[in-house]
């Protein structure tokens, strides 16, 4: 992005009188504005599973030059926004993209086979999204949330639910990998307010 210097040695083009440094414009790139747009996809929002929201920058590109620009940016903005892949390879804890592409998919296969589950693409900026167990909402006399899961990097299983709630948001149930999810979806499907 080029720099515009308007410092008090330029002139105006209107008057061709210096300008005054209250009238100094200097713009510049910013971490954060490259990184939103190293996040930007166009479509995702119809998503109707992870792998079809897979098209910013930041699936596309090389993933050494992702993981650099990532770590290079959380240095500016610690709660930088970021899919929960991205944080745990710069963590260490998951080998590749790919890697967490297949939890992804995975979780999508089983998922999407099942009734009632429903997949939302869109939590927050740079979020692979989540899905949301419909059924569960009949067990809530008011309005709340269904049964959710969502895709995390805090702990090597991947998965977190958080149960159908009303008012303030139960911890999450850690989940270890899809496997254990397969293993015990039928119970996490059976899930009741707190």
């Amino acid at each position: 992005m080029p720099v515009v210097d308007t410092s008090p040695s330029q002139q105006t083009a209107s008057t061709g009188e210096p300008t005054s440094p209250d009238e100094d414009l200097r713009v510049e790139p910013t971490v954060a504005l490259e990184w939103a747009q190293a996040l930007e996809q166009w479509g995702g929002e119809r998503a109707a599973k992870p792998a079809d929201a897979r098209g910013a920058w930041l699936h596309r590109a090389p993933e050494h030059q992702v993981l650099t620009f990532y770590l290079a940016a959380r240095a500016y903005d610690p709660n930088l926004p970021a899919p929960w892949w991205l944080r745990a390879l710069a963590a260490g804890s998951i080998r590749s993209r790919v890697d967490g592409f297949a939890v992804e998919d995975r979780v999508a296969k089983l998922l999407a086979s099942r009734p009632g589950w429903v997949y939302v693409p869109w939590v927050a900026e740079g979020d692979s999204g989540f899905w949301e167990y419909m059924p569960s909402e009949r067990a809530l006399t008011v309005p709340g949330v269904p049964t959710t899961l969502f895709l995390t990097h805090r702990h090597t299983g991947w998965l977190d639910v958080i149960p159908v709630h009303a008012g303030e948001t139960p911890e999450p149930i850690p989940v270890q990998g899809p496997a254990d999810l397969r293993a015990n979806l039928a119970r996490l499907e059976s899930l009741r307010p707190a």
